[in-house]
C-alpha cells in the first residue's frame, strides 16, 4: 500500500470521526470536529503532493481521491444543512453535491468512451475545493451566525459559483464528444 492511498483511506475513515464529534454535545466539539475536517483536507493536498514527488501515482488512488474528497464535502456540507437550517445554506450546498454527482457521471460516460481527458481536473477545480474546505471549516468551527460564520457562509457561496461554472466548462468540453449520443 502507497503512503498517497494510506492517507486517502485515512481521509474516509475521518469522516465518521468528524460527524461523532460535530455531534457531540461539548462546548469544545465544533472545533474539534473542524480541526479533525482540516486534517482530513491536507491529507487531501498531501496524498496528491506525495504522489507525484514519491511518483506513487496508481490507477486506485487516481480512483479514491476524488471519491474520498466527494464523500468528506458532502457530509459535512449535509451536517451544515442540517444545522443552519435555512435554504441560504442548502442550495449552494445542493450545487456543490449536485454538481459532484453530475461531474462523476460525466467523468465515467467519457472514459467509457474513451474521452476522459476531456473532462480532467483543471486550476479553476483546486480553487474550487479549497474554497469549499475554508467554507465548511469556518461553518463547522463557529456558531452559526457568528461573525467567521458569516464569512464561512461567504465562502460557501463562492465556492458554489466556482462549482456552477466549473460544471459550465466540464458541459463545454464534453459537448464535441457528446454531441453524437444526445
Amino acid at each position: 500500500m502507497k503512503i498517497p492511498n494510506i492517507l486517502t483511506l485515512l481521509r474516509i475513515l475521518l469522516i465518521p470521526v468528524f460527524v461523532f464529534f460535530y455531534y457531540l454535545p461539548q462546548a469544545w466539539a465544533p472545533m474539534t470536529a473542524a480541526v479533525i475536517f482540516g486534517v482530513a483536507a491536507l491529507t487531501d493536498w498531501f496524498d496528491g503532493y506525495l504522489a507525484r514527488k514519491l511518483n506513487q501515482s496508481s490507477p486506485f488512488g487516481a480512483f479514491l481521491d476524488p471519491v474520498a474528497d466527494k464523500l468528506m464535502v458532502a457530509v459535512a456540507l449535509v451536517v451544515l444543512v442540517e444545522t443552519f437550517s435555512e435554504v441560504w445554506i442548502t442550495i449552494p450546498a445542493a450545487v456543490i453535491i449536485g454538481r459532484e454527482i453530475v461531474i462523476s457521471a460525466l467523468r465515467e460516460w467519457m472514459a467509457e468512451l474513451g474521452e476522459r481527458a476531456s473532462v480532467s481536473v483543471s486550476g479553476l477545480g483546486k480553487i474550487k475545493t479549497t474554497l469549499q474546505m475554508v467554507a465548511i471549516l469556518l461553518l463547522v468551527a463557529f456558531t452559526p451566525y457568528t461573525s467567521l460564520s458569516w464569512i464561512g457562509v461567504a465562502a460557501l457561496y463562492g465556492a458554489s459559483l466556482l462549482t456552477f461554472w466549473s460544471m459550465v466548462l466540464y458541459l463545454k468540453a464534453a459537448w464535441p464528444v457528446l454531441g453524437d449520443d444526445l
